[in-house]
């Protein structure tokens, strides 16, 4: 029989953990999940953002581009009435995006479309990779 005392060298740790949930409640959830969740995907012309956004308009928020950074940026207004449990987040937001690659900033789109916001960075011509041939000597 093999008894495993590992778990007891993360104790402080744990209760440090436990108390920091109970006292700041917030901190845990804020930690774990950024809003608005997205998705990244790219080819070989552009970088596509997929950002879920239900109940927003495009009049809710405002979309920033610098040369490394892409920012999401609005606010999710709560409706008036008696709440007996919020899981959706409200309030500000603010989602900064590193782009790690040069874009064609003055072609950049986006548009809304049931609740997802879709942003279409095309990559600028000097940052797509070129093939390189190789000569025999």
């Amino acid at each position: 029989m093999v008894i495993d005392f590992g778990s007891f060298n993360n104790l402080p740790y744990e209760f440090d953990k436990i108390f920091q949930d109970v006292f700041n409640p917030h901190h845990y959830r804020r930690k774990k999940a950024s809003y608005p969740p997205l998705n990244i995907v790219e080819d070989e012309k552009n970088i596509y953002i997929r950002a879920e956004v239900p109940g927003l308009t495009i009049d809710d928020m405002e979309i920033t581009i610098t040369a490394k950074n892409l920012v999401i940026k609005g606010e999710r207004k709560l409706p008036e009435g008696r709440y007996f449990r919020q899981e959706r987040p409200s309030g500000v937001f603010q989602r900064l995006i590193s782009i790690n690659t040069i874009v064609d900033e003055d072609n950049v789109s986006a548009t809304i479309k049931d609740g997802i916001l879709n942003v279409v960075l095309p990559k600028s011509e000097s940052s797509i990779p070129k093939k390189v041939e190789i000569a025999i000597e």
